[in-house]
């Protein structure tokens, strides 16, 4: 049987409302309420970015992490994925883990945190979202003033953990480690993680 290639021709009354946005960009509010909207889709100065397809190393860190977080976070806290956090009115990106502290309202209808309720933001790092998660989220998340920032990297098939503290005063993460094999740290709670459980590759 011989395939044939099928020619859709898309009108703008066709596609959803979000392939067209205002001449502003888009606010944070928006993403509450744009119908069709793809799961994870994240808000980065105005504008719309969608979730690429994962890496088994990415999906693997996160949910390992999310993990051992939740036994190590104080109970007044909450480890999150898949939430997104409210910086400012254009921006309303969503980290790849997060945690909050106590003053975060816990509700079934909560769809969004604020920056003042975040106290670590963690990126995994992958070849879609290099430039964000290395230089775009991070000042986003500082200028928010959001205190704690890991951004993690895969580096000869093992997680590298690359630990940002904020300077209050000039409203930027400066550098407070990079980890390899065990990560050990006091803030923002006492973590004693062995990052080589994260993730061990296997051939079959």
């Amino acid at each position: 049987m011989t395939a044939q290639a099928v020619i859709v021709k898309m009108t703008p009354s066709s596609l959803p409302d979000w392939v067209f946005p205002p001449p502003q960009g888009f606010v944070a509010e928006d993403l509450d309420h744009i119908p069709d909207l793809p799961a994870h889709t994240e808000l980065i100065d105005g504008s719309l970015v969608f979730a690429s397809p994962q890496r088994h190393f990415r999906q693997a860190v996160i949910h390992r992490l999310h993990n051992l977080l939740e036994t190590l976070a104080p109970t007044s806290h909450e480890v999150l994925s898949q939430m997104t956090v409210k910086l400012g009115p254009r921006q309303r990106p969503e980290p790849d883990l997060m945690v909050v502290g106590p003053q975060a309202r816990i509700a079934p209808d909560v769809t969004c945190f604020d920056a003042a309720d975040v106290v670590l933001a963690i990126e995994v790092v992958s070849a879609e979202s290099d430039l964000r998660d290395r230089h775009r989220k991070p000042v986003l998340y500082a200028e928010a003033g959001i205190p704690h920032f890991w951004r993690i990297k895969e580096i000869n098939e093992k997680p590298a953990v690359f630990v940002f503290e904020l300077d209050p005063a000039t409203k930027a993460y400066a550098p407070a480690g990079v980890f390899h094999e065990w990560l050990k740290l006091t803030v923002p709670f006492d973590i004693d993680i062995d990052l080589t459980k994260l993730y061990t590759p296997r051939t079959g």
